[in-house]
Formats: structure tokens, C-alpha cells, sequence
């Protein structure tokens, strides 16, 4: 497992923006460095210099030794933004507060009727919506997305973990998708489809920076991808 150096990274741990060109780091360069860095929106760790290497490396180490090849260079290794875990859940945690406020109003109005105090009614929608922001983040926290000079990795999963894996020679397609409420945070969804698929295989949901990470996808896919791996 290699990780490229930070110099030739795109992402917001190399401090780039979309009207930046993307370079693709070169295969004997990288390996030759052994400089491990991780990239994209939301980094998984960073390191800006040779001392910091081992440290970051403790740190990815656990995840890439699921993911990644010896052989490969990690050219991004990212996660969804925080912002995961609020965004996809508000439509239910404002369900539960108008319903922990009908349970509450019921108890007011009604004391001897009902069987629950406002107390009750109050501490059941805390713990309801401390179980869905909590199991949220547990999504959020287990999903890794991974860009090598060789494949496209999605890992996600809290009780069954799924990961999807294509060569960047099998990838046929990649669209970026933003949602309005995406938008107004500078986030975004990308797809892949493969080869022969009609429809999106992954998705790397919600990444900060989602045409400045597409922009590396494409780049890595047609200098690794399309022109058989080498440099």
C-alpha cells in the first residue's frame, strides 16, 4: 500500500480548488517516496512531511489493509462530510419533535386521561432522536471511499459491511449529483457505473469538493484506467 505524495494530490487536505489542474502522481515516484497522505473531503488523516509518516500510516493502516493492494498508490482516501450525519435525517428528527409535542400537549391537556407525563413525553423524543443521529453517525463513521491507481473502492456498512470494487478500466461512467441541500454546503454525490451496467453501481455520497474529487477520478481513470496502468 502506497499512498501518493502531498505535492501531487487533489482534495481539500492539498489545499486545491476546482479551477486548479489535477495531477495524477507517477507509480515509481510514489513508491519510491513512501510518503503516506490522505486526501479529498473530510481526510482520514493528513501528513505534510516525511516525520509525520508513521503516525498517519498507524492511522489508515487498519482500513487499507482491508481495502488496498501493496501494490497500490492511494490517491484518495475520504469519507462522506460530518454533515452525513444531520442532512439525511432531518425529514425524521423534525417527525419526531412534532410528535414528541403532541405526546407533551396530550399530557397537558389531558393529565388524567392519558397515560404519560410531558417529562415522559420529552425524554422518549430525546432518546429517539439520540438513537438516530447515534446510529447515523455509525453509518457515516464506517464509510470509507478510496481512489487508487487501480480501482475504486466504496466500503460502508454498520452490521453487514458492503464494499464495491471496480477496476478504473471497468469504470464506464462517473456523474456528479447535488441535491439543493447539498449545494448550500458545497457538497455533493458522485456515481460509477461499470461496464455493461445501465444504471449506477456506487455512489460516494455527500463529499465536500464533489467536482474537484470527480475532476481526480477522471484524471486517475484516464491515465491508470485507460491507458492500461502504466507510467
Amino acid at each position: 500500500m502506497i499512498l501518493a505524495p502531498p505535492s501531487e494530490l487533489t482534495g481539500s487536505a492539498a489545499r486545491t480548488s476546482a479551477a486548479d489542474s489535477v495531477s495524477m502522481p507517477d507509480r515509481k515516484a510514489a513508491q519510491a517516496s513512501r510518503l503516506y497522505v490522505t486526501c479529498g473531503s473530510e481526510p482520514i488523516c493528513q501528513v505534510s512531511n516525511g516525520s509525520s509518516a508513521v503516525q498517519a500510516q498507524e492511522t489508515t493502516s487498519s482500513i487499507a489493509r482491508q481495502l488496498v493492494r501493496d501494490d497500490e498508490i492511494i490517491i484518495l482516501m475520504i469519507r462522506p462530510s460530518i454533515l452525513f450525519v444531520l442532512l439525511p435525517t432531518i425529514g425524521m428528527l423534525l417527525a419526531i419533535l412534532a410528535i414528541t409535542m403532541a405526546l407533551a400537549f396530550l399530557a397537558a391537556k389531558f393529565p388524567q386521561v392519558v397515560g404519560w407525563s410531558e417529562t415522559s413525553a420529552f425524554a422518549l423524543g430525546v432518546i429517539l432522536i439520540v438513537l438516530r443521529l447515534g446510529w447515523q453517525f455509525l453509518d457515516w463513521a464506517t464509510r470509507v471511499y478510496v481512489l487508487t491507481d487501480r480501482r475504486v473502492i466504496r466500503r460502508m456498512g454498520v452490521l453487514r459491511v458492503s464494499v464495491f470494487e471496480a477496476s478504473l478500466s471497468n469504470i464506464q461512467h462517473t456523474s456528479v449529483f447535488v441535491r439543493f441541500r447539498e449545494r448550500v454546503f458545497g457538497l455533493g454525490s458522485i456515481g460509477f457505473a461499470t461496464s455493461g451496467s445501465d444504471v449506477f453501481d456506487a455512489f460516494w455520497v455527500m463529499v465536500r469538493n464533489p467536482f474537484v474529487v470527480h475532476a481526480t477520478v477522471v484524471r486517475a481513470i484516464e491515465r491508470y484506467g485507460r491507458r492500461g496502468g502504466s507510467s
